[in-house]
Formats: structure tokens, C-alpha cells, sequence
């Protein structure tokens, strides 16, 4: 008989093994150290352990799905950070009455949108999902810039780049509200990151580009004021992160934007093959 458990009762062991083995087969490496497990999938990524529920076989953990609830684009939305099944409980029935805890926790806490992303290439749990109600929405796309050893964006002597902070990017949120942005770039995610650096370009008292971007390359937000962009703002933002940071490649994922996209094609970013769709279930 297969038990279903709400994970803040139980030993965060039982969790990690059950993301272990239902990822065991998956076509992506998904092998980590507990620790990093649980830095990730439990900070940034925002699961918690009380909207998360564990399938156990008697004592056995077989299958996991981890929730998160955040004001997600001004909507108070539970995503679904994982769901996975032991190969040999497969298609029996626990990845749907595990969703039905997961659903019912959105449910309990006035949730407004159920989201998850999944790979464009697992037609299995894409149907599954759509059986359940999600629709795809959104692609989800990454781009990678490597040049040799250098990068070789053209910085703009006459647009004055310097460090900026957390807190005034966040300030930019006003201008941000009407522009999707997937949840591994949102503030709330990147709020929790270490090792980021900040980048902006002002027009006197007034921010008019910001760059945020990793120790690594990784570029979570790029944002220009829509009446000063093609004026080599962002190119210059992301020149100076290249140089003081002394990167050799970068990279982004971004959902449907297509100024955004141009700029990455223009200046030679490679589209990759991963890639994702965002798919969600209004309640």
C-alpha cells in the first residue's frame, strides 16, 4: 500500500532519495550531494517542505512532489518545483494522487494559478499535465555566448556603466509588472542567489539600464528603459560585466520576448537545444 506524507514531517533523507531514484533514469545528470539538493531546490527555487508531499511503499520512498506558493507576477501562484516516480512504480497511479495533495494545497491557500515548467521533449509528462487541466503558455529558451577566449562586446565610451545594488534593480519592479519573466529570473529568485553582480547606466537621478549577472556569466536580468534602448546601453552594461568580471561566455534563458531575443541573435548569442515550456492551470 503506498503512503502519501506531507514532507515537513518526515527525515529530508527520505526527500533527497526520492528525488534521487525518480530522476535515476531521467536524460539529464540530476545526481547532486544532499546539501546542494536542498541549497537549491529549497531556497532559490522557493519548494517548502510543508506544500511538498512524499510517496512511501512502507518505508521506502518512491515518489516526490515539491510545491512552492509565491506572489508570482502580482498572483498568488503554487508551483510544482519537481514531480518524479521510481522507475519500477511507474503507471501506477502515484504521480496523479500526489498532484491531488499538491492541488489541494493550492487550493487551502487561496492560490490563484497552478505553474510548473517542463522539457519540450517529455511528451509523457507534458500530456499527463494537460490531462490535468495545465496549458502550455510560454516557451522557455536558453542562449549561450561564447567567443574564444574573450568576449567581445563593444563597450560605449560615452554611456557611463557602474556597480548598482539589489535593491535599486527591485526598484525597477514598477516597470517590469507587464513583462513576463520566468521564475528562475524573477527578483524573488535572484534575491536569494549569492555572487551576483549589478550593473546600471543613469540618465542624472534616473536608472535607465540594469544588468544582473553572475561570478559564472549566468544573466538574470537585462533591462533597458524602452525609450533609450539601441542606444548600445545594454551592450555596454554586459561589455563592462565581461571585463571586470574577466568572463569568457555567457548565458540566459528567457521566455517569449522577441526585442530581447533580436538583441541576443545580433550581438551572436547561440540559441540551445534545452528548452522548456512553462505551463499553467488557473484555479
Amino acid at each position: 500500500m503506498i503512503n502519501y506524507i506531507n514532507c515537513s514531517i518526515v527525515r529530508f533523507e527520505d526527500v533527497y532519495n526520492a528525488f534521487q531514484m525518480g530522476f535515476s533514469d531521467y536524460f539529464l545528470k540530476m545526481e547532486m550531494p544532499i546539501e546542494t539538493f536542498q541549497a537549491k531546490f529549497f531556497g532559490p527555487e522557493g519548494n517548502q517542505l510543508d506544500k511538498s508531499y512524499i510517496a512511501y511503499d512502507d518505508v521506502n520512498p518512491v515518489g516526490l512532489i515539491l510545491g512552492g506558493i509565491r506572489n508570482y507576477e502580482n498572483i498568488r501562484t503554487l508551483r510544482c518545483g519537481t514531480l518524479c516516480v521510481h522507475p519500477d512504480y511507474r503507471d501506477q497511479g502515484i504521480a496523479k494522487e500526489l498532484y491531488k495533495y499538491h492541488k489541494q494545497i493550492a487550493l487551502e491557500n487561496n492560490c490563484k494559478q497552478m505553474f510548473l515548467e517542463v522539457m519540450v521533449v517529455n511528451n509523457k509528462a507534458i500530456n499527463f499535465y494537460k490531462k490535468l487541466g495545465y496549458e502550455i503558455i510560454y516557451n522557455l529558451n536558453y542562449y549561450r555566448y561564447h567567443q574564444g577566449n574573450s568576449i567581445d562586446f563593444k563597450l560605449d565610451s560615452s554611456i557611463k556603466v557602474q556597480e548598482i545594488t539589489f535593491e535599486d534593480v527591485k526598484a525597477l519592479s514598477v516597470y517590469l509588472a507587464d513583462i513576463h519573466i520566468n521564475w528562475q529570473n524573477s527578483l524573488d529568485y535572484i534575491e536569494l542567489l549569492d555572487n551576483l553582480t549589478y550593473y546600471g547606466v543613469y540618465d542624472g537621478t534616473k536608472l535607465v539600464g540594469a544588468l544582473c549577472i553572475s561570478l559564472q556569466g549566468n544573466i538574470y536580468i537585462v533591462w533597458t528603459k524602452p525609450s533609450y534602448r539601441h542606444k548600445h546601453i545594454a551592450a555596454s552594461m554586459i561589455a563592462t560585466a565581461t571585463r571586470k568580471l574577466n568572463l569568457s561566455e555567457l548565458s540566459i534563458s528567457l521566455t517569449n520576448n522577441a526585442s530581447l531575443i533580436n538583441f541576443l541573435l545580433k550581438h551572436n548569442f547561440k540559441k540551445q537545444e534545452l528548452a522548456q515550456y512553462e505551463m499553467y492551470l488557473p484555479l
